[in-house]
């Protein structure tokens, strides 16, 4: 890389998007931000922008805007509010690469304003894909726009592929850690808590993600997810449980050879990789130890106790808006979950009802993504309600 790429955080503030900042400031050879949003977290966002002096800061929640502007405005950085504003700043033109690190369904249009301006994307926000993925990928090819994947499982399918891309793919298979309740049953499942949910084994992430882990929804939606990253098929698309997240996904080739990508849970590499792509850059991460990981096991997904895994399997194959709407669903379910207003085992009823119950569209445009998020989200606090 012979000069600094220039990155715009959306979400700068959450898990992702501060690892992100720490990749960044221990390349400062290599990046300069240029944009950070948050939506909530004003101090975390004034410290970052006071440190890093990007060009344009957003805080979504207006209520905060006053308190931002008096602490940056003074130090020559722009600062904006709402949602709309991120939409506007990801296409500026000194903006080369964006990095989309929100949570759920809000990455959607930023991604999309984006990809029109022609930027690079690095995928940290699977909501995008899962909620419209035909669309993002249809428009990123007209734009000549690269999405480079952020989540491991998919960075370690892309990881796998550097070098590979003229050899068709037999199968994908995404590892997942089982998550908090492993090898639990239904019963166990029917009263366990948030506090419980929250306490992943192996990473470290913000609470929507956490809970997703633990349901298996996660899983379901980075399938969906890579069906659309790499072209696939659903039935192309594997996932096996592997509780040390060490293998953190394989793809198998027409020969029947498997390359896998390997290494300690730790989301900066990923992250790393994306935004230096094609270079590897040095780092001074934990490195792996074979010796300390003497047994690397592995085992099917329980599809009827973690039936999240299923109902996302089941709308990648429906196709059209259903991934929209199990997305929206769980979003709401979540939610819900987080704010001890419904039952871990209830998510899934909520989401299931959704998808039987919402209006369907076989060949959606944005306008159809936009009116079936509303609906599905309106169909699951209705459910909600009623089982309060």
């Amino acid at each position: 890389m012979n000069q600094k790429r220039h990155v715009a955080i959306l979400g700068s503030t959450g898990s992702i998007g501060t690892q992100a900042v720490e990749v960044i400031k221990a390349h400062p050879d290599q990046f300069r931000v240029e944009v950070l949003t948050t939506n909530n977290n004003a101090e975390l966002l004034i410290q970052q922008a006071t440190e890093l002096k990007p060009n344009v800061v957003v805080i979504c929640n207006e209520d905060y805007y006053n308190r931002v502007f008096s602490a940056l405005d003074p130090l020559g950085i722009k600062v904006y509010a709402g949602i709309k504003a991120i939409a506007s700043v990801v296409q500026m033109d000194a903006v080369d690469i964006v990095l989309t690190a929100m949570v759920g369904y809000a990455g959607l249009l930023p991604t999309i304003k984006a990809i029109e301006a022609g930027k690079a994307i690095a995928l940290a926000n699977k909501e995008t894909l899962v909620v419209a993925g035909e669309l993002i990928t249809q428009l990123a090819a007209q734009k000549g726009v690269n999405i480079y994947p952020v989540d491991s499982e998919h960075s370690a399918i892309f990881q796998c592929l550097v070098g590979e891309f003229h050899n068709p793919i037999e199968k994908i298979i995404l590892t997942a850690s089982g998550g908090p309740f492993r090898g639990k049953s239904r019963d166990f499942l029917a009263t366990v808590t948030k506090a419980q949910a929250l306490k992943h084994p192996n990473w470290t992430m913000g609470a929507k993600i956490t809970i997703d882990s633990a349901t298996l929804m996660n899983k379901g939606l980075e399938v969906i997810e890579a069906k659309w990253l790499f072209g696939l098929r659903s039935n192309q698309i594997d996932v096996v449980v592997h509780p040390q997240s060490i293998i953190h996904s394989l793809v198998q080739f027409e020969d029947g050879s498997l390359k896998a990508q390997m290494g300690l849970p730790d989301m900066r590499l990923p992250i790393q990789f994306a935004l230096g792509y094609p270079n590897r850059l040095k780092s001074d991460f934990p490195r792996f130890n074979f010796i300390d990981y003497p047994l690397l096991t592995f085992e099917q997904p329980d599809l009827e106790t973690f039936r999240n895994l299923q109902l996302a399997f089941d709308a990648l194959g429906r196709g059209g808006n259903a991934p929209c709407i199990i997305n929206a669903a769980n979003e709401v379910a979540v939610d819900a979950f987080l704010h001890d207003r419904i039952g871990f085992l209830e998510i899934s009823d909520i989401i299931e009802s959704c998808l039987g119950k919402a209006t369907f569209v076989q060949s959606p445009v944005y306008d159809d993504y936009v009116s079936t998020d509303a609906e599905a989200r309106r169909l699951a606090t209705e459910r909600i309600k009623s089982l309060v």
